[in-house]
């Protein structure tokens, strides 16, 4: 079967599609691990009665329990808005590759 080059064009286009979908979802997991991991911070800081700390750049540090509740809270603000903003691409990534791989399998078919 001969391929003409159009169709050639669009399978690379869906693979580059797809190589880049893979891409998002790697970014995901590793949002989605520091969102864990921030989660995880939040709600030992919001239930402790004894001194709480942080680390900033290797040091250990006293800091306000309120404000690194309100940091906190901001750092898992920001990851949900990526989580959602990577989802959003994907789901648009997805609808292309979707369409492509209707369009390729029609001219296979053919």
């Amino acid at each position: 079967m001969v391929i003409s080059k159009e169709t050639d064009k669009t399978i690379e286009e869906l693979q580059m599609l797809e190589q880049h979908l893979q891409g998002f979802l790697g970014q995901k997991q590793m949002v989605q691990i520091e969102l864990q991991e921030v989660s995880n911070a939040l709600n030992e800081v919001k239930k402790t009665k004894d001194d709480v700390y942080k680390i900033l750049s290797g040091v250990m540090i006293k800091a306000d329990k309120e404000e690194l509740v309100k940091e906190l809270e901001e750092r898992k603000k920001i990851g949900d808005l990526r989580v959602s903003t990577i989802e959003k691409q994907e789901r648009l990534i997805e609808d292309k590759a979707h369409k492509l791989r209707d369009e390729i399998s029609k001219i296979i078919k053919k």
